[in-house]
């Protein structure tokens, strides 16, 4: 049977396209892997800690980036205005007695201030080992990949300190030339995979909230060497952390006189966050709030000017909120009953640190209940501090902040009862002062 010249003709068609076809698709592997946005004008060494030559390509971003050395605003419970957490409330003297924290606690400034910062508190002394640099410099990424994080960890921070000369900038959070989103501190690498989870599988969005976790988290160091771990093993809410710290043994310092195991928590922002709370699960990301996107002229970019989403609420909120004014409102709102809920577990807790001191003067005190009061003590003050120290005055989850500081009060007063108990007399009422 003769075929119609036209169905020749469209046979021929046919295999001329599919011929095509498979020469575009080997031409298109071939190809290197595109990149986001424009073609960058210079290339970027791997890891490389200087901003600025980073800015060459996105000089938006890094203009933006400048300014946090210079955004020093305070907000009604933070913001980055450098003052003293501990003359704005005097009871932080108290509680963190014996800790270097009760000697010089300041409320954190923005991104460029932090190798300034971390150099000039008084919390730094000889003793100090590097893996305080931890989240302080965008050096940290080539010193990890070149030493590895234990030889990191175990220089001293004056050795540590000469090889180190840039404040946090693109590298703790990006890849050079591509600028994807990377974990680069190997404890988030160790802590999400004891988890079971490959950040690498992580969406883009999942990864605006995650490179914060380079930092933005409780953290301990274990071991002579000083080894950075974040306390992950059980789970990120504060109970599995307690549990955590309970299994290994693990004290931060031991409080005076009453000889209570202590531990200090260190701006948890991405274990509150990211424990069930509204923003979380709407799947809001921190880079949302806290770098929203902006316009110069054509161009929308995510500002790098990190600061609290209060001081630009238009911006930060009204991306997902129409009425901003209520928004801010209900902020404040949220972050009174916090704060007053925290300030009441602050005294709570100072009750039964002086209950304890007083039943350790009493001869024949019961040990037993004594050791019982001071855990009660060390349990309810890691959660109150929890809050305390974690950068939202709870706004980031609120219940779960309630939660917490609720929980904080009621061993406190357990913890004060049982001093009481274990000096066997109500006397001790008297002597601790209430």
């Amino acid at each position: 049977m003769k075929r119609s010249p036209f169905a020749l003709i469209s046979t021929g068609i046919i295999l001329v396209l599919a011929l095509a076809l498979v020469g575009v698709l080997v031409y298109l592997k071939s190809q290197p892997a595109p990149q986001r946005g424009i073609a960058p004008l210079v290339e970027i060494m791997k890891n490389e800690p200087d901003s600025s030559k980073w800015g060459l390509n996105f000089p938006n971003q890094y203009s933006t980036l400048l300014k946090t050395e210079t955004n020093n605003t305070r907000t009604v419970y933070g913001g980055s205005e450098p003052y003293s957490k501990l003359e704005s409330d005097p009871r932080l003297v108290i509680l963190f007695a014996g800790h270097g924290f009760s000697k010089d606690y300041s409320e954190d400034r923005g991104h460029l201030n932090s190798l300034t910062d971390v150099r000039a508190t008084k919390r730094v002394n000889a003793q100090t080992p590097g893996t305080c640099y931890s989240c302080k410099t965008a050096n940290n990424p080539q010193l990890w990949e070149k030493m590895g994080m234990a030889e990191y960890d175990k220089t001293p921070f004056a050795e540590l300190g000469k090889q180190i000369s840039t404040p946090i900038g693109c590298a703790n959070c990006h890849e050079a030339n591509t600028m994807r989103l990377i974990v680069t501190n190997p404890a988030l690498e160790e802590a999400l995979e004891a988890q079971g989870k490959d950040w690498r599988k992580f969406t883009r969005q999942e990864m605006r909230t995650v490179v914060c976790a380079n930092c933005h988290v409780e953290y301990y160091f274990a071991g002579e060497d000083k080894y950075l771990i974040f306390p992950w093993e059980n789970g990120t809410n504060i109970d599995q952390i307690a549990a955590y710290y309970a299994e290994i043994g693990f004290k931060d310092w031991e409080y005076p006189e009453a000889k209570t195991p202590m531990i200090k928590m260190q701006h948890p922002e991405y274990e509150l966050y990211t424990q069930d709370s509204t923003h979380y699960r709407a799947g809001v990301a921190c880079a949302d709030c806290h770098m929203p996107y902006t316009r110069d002229g054509a161009a929308k970019f995510s500002t790098h000017d990190v600061h609290s989403p209060l001081l630009n609420a238009e911006a930060a909120c009204g991306a997902c909120h129409t009425d901003v004014g209520y928004v801010t409102t209900r902020v404040a709102t949220i972050q009174k009953q916090v704060y007053d809920t925290m300030i009441a577990s602050e005294d709570a807790i100072i009750a039964a640190i002086d209950a304890i001191i007083a039943a350790s003067a009493v001869p024949d005190v019961n040990t037993k209940l004594l050791d019982e009061a001071r855990n009660l003590h060390r349990e309810a003050q890691l959660r109150w501090d929890f809050v305390a120290a974690e950068n939202s005055m709870g706004f980031h989850n609120p219940e779960e902040a309630l939660r917490i500081l609720a929980k904080a009060t009621d061993l406190a007063r357990q913890a004060q009862l049982k001093a009481i108990q274990a000096a066997g007399t109500t006397d001790i009422i008297r002597l601790s002062g209430q």
